[in-house]
């Protein structure tokens, strides 16, 4: 994966002004809370619309708590491969609100942008409307006028009452690994998170399922897709070696490790090539195999290698970024962390050879668990800067994480007043070669991003 940065909406030294930009700061403006889980809102203004979700082609419907976006990435990137035009709605975005919206291969261009921001603007009269709504009708708006041969639709938050929940039929719903976020909309147990996810599922249209850790999350999910007839799609991973094996109905396939670094990643791509046995589409093995290994997503187990932050470093450190924020973030990552001890390579270009010390650099929004993310990973990390996210009133404080770290047992730990900072203490502190994850938070990685773009 490329560590260029994206075209976040506010990084430190802040990307140039764009037209679309104070449409985005009007629409923020719409509805007192940024997050109010209804369809109600977002159904009136699509009707207003003359209900662009209903002139979609194939669309694609992925939920789930960790891995959508990767899985997502790994869909385009084969449908790419074999020749196919792929519209892609995500969130967050990592520097550029652009990010969110592709129409056929690119990044939507800014007029464009301002321009359907202004139509929704104008069609929604004032009415209350919160910004993840009407910018997901932005997107079903574009995605409407410009021919193309496949949506893919990420969920924002949760799935049955998430703003992109709004197509009646899609081709294929998805729902990759589910685990604790986002508590005080979804539920405090996996049962109620699970059936939030659920509510993606349609009558009579093939579900695939992630494995899940938990019983309680494969129940809940299992059980809805029964009641409405929604068929269950059968595959399987298996690490190998040199790669993984995937299997199913349509396809049985040796394949190399994807593109985006992490074992977990496996997974994720096996949810999008069982995803592609219910398109109308053609996608050969070939186009699987090369898009494996062209998957690009920022800002998930990113190994830096440009920029000013990556170019601070002195010969045989290795620079990371990562922007998981949960429980399975922290074991995902601790996975990781344990490959790396020993010495593996990584299929994201680490040299393997002896283990390097991990240092971490950490910040994170206070809506999260710090320990839930942090604990997995203490054991595996020599020393540990705290940061607080820039420009994030709700972030914690430097010195909050580090109290967090040394209550996970993190005995070298110190506040940072920069990312940058951080970085050059740490290399300040050790006489050889380490490797360096910056993690905690999607709103840190932009920014990291942006900076060291």
């Amino acid at each position: 994966m490329t560590d260029a940065a994206l075209p976040l909406a506010n990084p430190p030294a802040g990307p140039a002004a764009t037209r679309s930009d104070p449409v985005l700061d009007r629409l923020k403006g719409l509805h007192p809370k940024v997050i109010d889980l209804s369809l109600d809102r977002v159904h009136r203004l699509l009707a207003a619309l003359d209900h662009p979700e209903r002139k979609l082609p194939p669309v694609v419907h992925v939920a789930g708590t960790n891995g959508k976006g990767s899985t997502v990435a790994f869909l385009r990137a084969m449908l790419e491969a074999a020749g196919h035009r792929v519209h892609v709605y995500t969130s967050p975005h990592l520097v550029r609100f652009h990010e969110r919206i592709r129409l056929a291969g690119r990044l939507i261009d800014d007029d464009h942008l301002a321009a359907l921001l202004e139509e929704c603007e104008v069609a929604n009269a004032g009415n209350p409307i919160t910004f993840f709504e009407v910018t997901t009708v932005a997107a079903f708006l574009a995605f409407s006028r410009v021919p193309a041969d496949v949506v893919l639709l990420e969920t924002g938050l949760g799935g049955r009452l998430d703003a992109t929940n709004v197509v009646d039929k899609p081709a294929v719903t998805a729902v990759t690994r589910i685990s604790y976020d986002h508590r005080q909309f979804l539920g405090e147990s996996l049962l109620e998170i699970g059936s939030e996810k659920a509510g993606i599922f349609k009558p009579h249209v093939p579900v695939v399922l992630a494995p899940q850790p938990e019983a309680d999350a494969l129940r809940v999910l299992k059980l809805r897709a029964n009641a409405i007839a929604a068929p269950i799609q059968s595959w399987s991973v298996e690490e190998r070696p040199d790669g993984f094996r995937f299997e199913s109905a349509k396809r049985k396939l040796d394949l190399p490790m994807p593109g985006l670094a992490g074992v977990h990643q496996i997974t994720n791509a096996g949810v999008a090539i069982a995803c592609l046995d219910h398109l109308p589409l053609a996608v050969d093995d070939d186009a699987v195999r090369r898009g494996l290994a062209t998957v690009e997503w920022p800002g998930r187990l990113q190994r830096l290698t440009r920029g000013p932050l990556a170019a601070s470093l002195p010969p045989g450190w290795e620079l990371w970024l990562d922007g998981g924020h949960n429980d399975s973030a922290g074991e995902v990552l601790a996975r990781q962390a344990v490959d790396w001890s020993r010495g593996q390579q990584s299929n994201e270009g680490s040299d393997g050879g002896p283990a390097l010390p991990l240092l971490l650099i950490y910040g994170m929004l206070s809506s999260k668990d710090p320990f839930e993310f942090l604990g997995p990973l203490a054991p595996f990390t020599h020393a540990l800067r705290a940061v607080a996210i820039p420009g994030e009133e709700a972030s914690f404080t430097a010195e909050e994480s580090c109290e967090t770290a040394k209550l996970c047992g993190i005995r070298d730990h110190g506040a940072a007043d920069s990312v940058g900072a951080a970085l050059a203490d740490l290399v300040a502190g050790r006489s050889g070669p380490a490797r360096v994850l910056i993690c905690g938070s999607l709103y840190l990685a932009g920014s990291v991003l942006a900076e060291n773009g």
